[in-house]
């Protein structure tokens, strides 16, 4: 019935995407001060809560690994999995969880952080405890519209995976395949994150490499692939219409410790929240069009502010904040079905 009744009628339903969750030190201590000894990430995403809420399904990038040992943090990571709490309590949904440093923590690492989503009621893809975990794709349901979620990272900082379904890696060949299953599964749509590691991107490129655009292209050509979205080289990227398919290539940094005081670029400090607007029609769900809020991590407190909103409140250095947004609209622009969030801002 639900079917036959979007055959006659469109169903219109959002999709939100967004950047590294990048746990360094003096991320999970603001935390641990914000709980008052426990730690407690949902103060730190509050001013995004409303856009992550508002999704019909929301997708985060859980970057680093969760598990219960002492936190660690660059180069080798491990994050409180109380971080799973405040992903929950922001309103994502679904999270991916292939990276360049899924690994860091070995498959315990991955097992531990599956488990703490879990326990979270958050669905999750990219690394797995099983291979029957790795077989079973993660397919929502938005409004009667069955929407797969996969997952996969280019790389693993070198580290050797512990068995071949621990992380999913990027290539054309096994997205396709994932993609088709998930169809099988009864799927009507499926949205693909691609983590960008070292091996196809420089950091801090904002740019998309030979190697980026050779994939999506590959993966876009394919009907059973709606849209693309991804993070890794700690910078925004642009959005583009590929095969006349949305690839969201970069993100940027959702929140993290970088910064030009850690003697990196300043665009580490930014990133955007992709708003894909999507249709079912007639069993067929194309993104029409993308729109995007640039963000910026306030230091030292490190809030994630979206830019327009925080200069409306008077929250943030509002030289900071304009210098970002500038930075995001320049590599991202306003294109065809392409919008930042505002449009321009205030004053």
């Amino acid at each position: 019935m639900v079917r036959a009744q979007r055959e006659a009628q469109p169903v219109r339903f959002t999709v939100e995407a967004s950047g590294d969750l990048l746990i360094h030190s003096p991320v999970w201590e603001r935390a641990l001060v914000l709980g008052g000894g426990q730690y407690d990430f949902a103060p730190l995403f509050t001013e995004i809560k409303p856009y992550v809420a508002r999704a019909d399904l929301a997708l985060c990038h859980v970057e680093t690994p969760m598990t219960p040992a002492a936190p660690a943090s660059y180069p080798i990571f491990n994050t409180p999995p109380e971080l799973a709490k405040g992903i929950k309590a922001t309103g994502w949904d679904a999270c991916d969880t292939a990276s360049n440093h899924s690994l860091d923590q070995t498959q315990t690492g991955i097992d531990d952080t599956g488990e703490a989503l879990d326990h979270a009621g958050v669905e999750h893809t990219g690394s797995f405890p099983s291979p029957a975990a790795q077989r079973k794709p993660v397919i929502v349901d938005v409004h009667g519209v069955k929407v797969a979620f996969l997952a996969y990272t280019t790389d693993t900082n070198g580290i050797p995976s512990p068995h071949t379904w621990s992380v999913n890696i990027a290539s054309p060949d096994a997205v396709l395949a994932d993609a088709r299953r998930a169809h099988k599964l009864g799927a009507d749509a499926v949205i693909v994150n691609l983590h960008w590691g070292g091996e196809i991107v420089p950091e801090y490129q904002s740019e998309p490499s030979p190697g980026q655009l050779s994939l999506a292209k590959k993966l876009t050509a394919s009907s059973l692939i709606t849209a693309i979205v991804g993070q890794g080289p700690h910078a925004v990227q642009p959005i583009e219409r590929i095969n006349d398919k949305f690839v969201v290539f970069s993100e940027g940094n959702l929140i993290s410790n970088q910064s030009p005081e850690a003697g990196l670029p300043a665009s580490s400090q930014d990133g955007l929240i992709a708003l894909l607007d999507c249709v079912a029609k007639g069993g067929h769900v194309r993104v029409r069009d993308v729109s995007y809020v640039p963000v910026f991590v306030n230091h030292p407190d490190f809030e994630v502010l979206p830019i327009g909103d925080a200069l409306r409140k008077g929250e943030g250095d509002p030289t900071l904040l304009r210098g970002s947004y500038g930075r995001t609209v320049s590599v991202i622009g306003h294109g065809t079905h392409i919008e930042p969030l505002p449009p321009k801002l205030p004053g």
